[in-house]
């Protein structure tokens, strides 16, 4: 029997909020703890664009990430984000990468990486905004989700506001 406080609210809607690459410095690796493996991949610079926003991902950010028993990383990532007309916006998103075991050697190995369909693997985010900016300040009050890629030295994402 169905709760009778179960409303139908209708399906998630999103609308494309940018696309971000950010180019990687080479990894820090803090060894493997007692969670799993502490990696530092840090920012070096990147872009962004899209229908309301584009600028530039400034050096100093990054994602420490951490790798499970299980193959899956974990993602903490912190971003500085100068917009076109120089505005200041923090970005920040967990998430998870889960790649399938048949496609682990192929993603380890640097001149293949690039190549493997995202379709192949699960590589999902979920951004959040700071800004004190009033141009921008209706980035502080949404919620995003992002598919993630890798491309040649970086990692890339769309990036979708939920509506």
């Amino acid at each position: 029997m169905a709760d009778p406080r179960i409303k139908p609210v209708g399906d998630l809607a999103t609308r494309l909020l940018f696309d971000i690459v950010v180019d990687l410095d080479p990894r820090i690796n803090f060894g493997a703890g007692p969670i799993g493996q502490r990696v530092l991949f840090g920012a070096a610079k990147g872009s962004f664009e899209g229908p309301r926003l584009r600028g530039e991902v400034l050096r100093g950010g990054g994602d420490w990430a951490l790798f499970r028993a299980d193959g899956t990383m974990t993602l903490d990532v912190r971003l500085s984000l100068r917009t076109h007309d120089g505005e200041l916006i923090y970005m920040t998103y967990g998430g998870r990468w889960v790649t399938p075991q048949s496609l682990r050697a192929e993603m380890a190995d640097p001149a293949r990486r690039t190549k493997v369909d995202p379709a192949g693997y699960y590589f999902r985010t979920n951004p959040l905004f700071e800004t004190g900016s009033q141009t921008y300040a209706w980035l502080n009050d949404v919620v995003c989700v992002g598919k993630g890629y890798l491309v040649e030295g970086a990692v890339a994402y769309k990036i979708f506001e939920v509506l």
